[in-house]
């Protein structure tokens, strides 16, 4: 999954709360990226904070709901991105850590 975060302390904040509730397995922090979107018809540019956000398809609901109770953006990024594959070991402990 992914969202981004307006600082690095908001970004660890949420990553941190999604590991302790066990909704995500990890939580990668990728900084500083700048994004340019569209908001209220202008288009706007930002420095921001990436997460990548290691869950379970089952957890996607979860996460995307903490994340709109912990961010403060007013309309905040939650993207779901499939597993295809991967390494066996990796997803069991995914799973094993929500």
């Amino acid at each position: 999954m992914l969202t981004t975060c307006g600082s690095k302390d908001e970004a660890q904040r949420i990553g941190r709360a999604l590991v302790e509730r066990r909704v995500a397995a990890c939580v990668n922090i990728i900084a500083p990226v700048e994004s340019i979107y569209r908001w209220e018809e202008r288009v706007e540019s930002a420095t921001e904070w990436l997460l990548l956000i290691k869950s379970t398809a089952e957890k996607s609901a979860v996460v995307c709901n903490a994340i709109r109770e912990l961010h403060s953006y007013d309309l905040p990024e939650c993207i779901v991105i499939s597993i295809e594959d991967g390494s066996a070991e990796y997803l069991k402990w995914i799973g094993e850590s929500t």
